[in-house]
């Protein structure tokens, strides 16, 4: 799949994006290179939640919404939505606070290939 696709996917059929295809996406488009990060008031150390890392970093690159964003968590952002209360999954139910502005990285984390 390629950057279009998933854009478009994420504007037609949403659900039937997977969180790994979203990273193996990101992995053949970018060179990734772990770094601290804080997402609200969720400090990630370096090495720590890289999933997460990568993937805010490249909608940040790639301009996505917020929604679009969530949504490329995919059945991870699901598992938010169904367990509203619940304690899994900090990074997106930050995100879900805070959005981009609470978005900070100590380096840049993505590079394109």
């Amino acid at each position: 799949m390629t950057i279009q696709q998933l854009k478009t996917k994420l504007k037609t059929q949403p659900t039937e994006i997977t969180f790994a295809e979203t990273m193996q996406l990101i992995d053949e488009n970018y060179t990734f290179t772990p770094t601290a990060f804080t997402n609200g008031n969720i400090k990630n150390n370096l090495g720590e939640n890289s999933g997460s890392c990568k993937l805010f970093s490249f909608a940040i690159h790639e301009q996505l919404t917020k929604e679009e964003t969530l949504l490329c968590f995919a059945e991870h952002y699901s598992t938010v939505l169904k367990e509203k209360n619940g304690g899994s999954h900090q990074n997106i139910r930050s995100f879900i606070q805070t959005g981009f502005d609470g978005l900070s990285f100590e380096n840049k984390a993505l590079k394109l290939k």
